[in-house]
């Protein structure tokens, strides 16, 4: 009998990205559902929190791809769990 694991990248998921710097409205629209919010740390510097579902690794490159491309440096990213099932 053979065990199947299940990995984040297999099924949709909750994620929260975070970059350092603020990412303008013109393109929120290439970053799916993603809810996306800026604040300043304690260090002055300004960062943009990215935060909702991406349905699979290709979304979630996509994504991070685009950010890359805007010459943003990425802080973090995190997995915040499974996304609910909507049955």
């Amino acid at each position: 009998m053979s065990t199947v694991y299940e990995s984040a990248f297999s099924a949709p998921g909750f994620y929260r990205i975070e970059i350092q710097g603020r990412l303008h409205k013109e393109w929120w629209s290439r970053l799916g559902a993603m809810q996306v919010s800026s604040y300043v740390p304690d260090n002055g510097i300004e960062a943009t929190v990215l935060q909702g579902p991406i349905r699979d690794q290709p979304e979630l490159a996509g994504i991070i791809k685009t950010l890359y491309e805007l010459h943003l440096t990425l802080r973090s990213v995190s997995y915040l769990g499974k996304v609910p099932s909507t049955n």
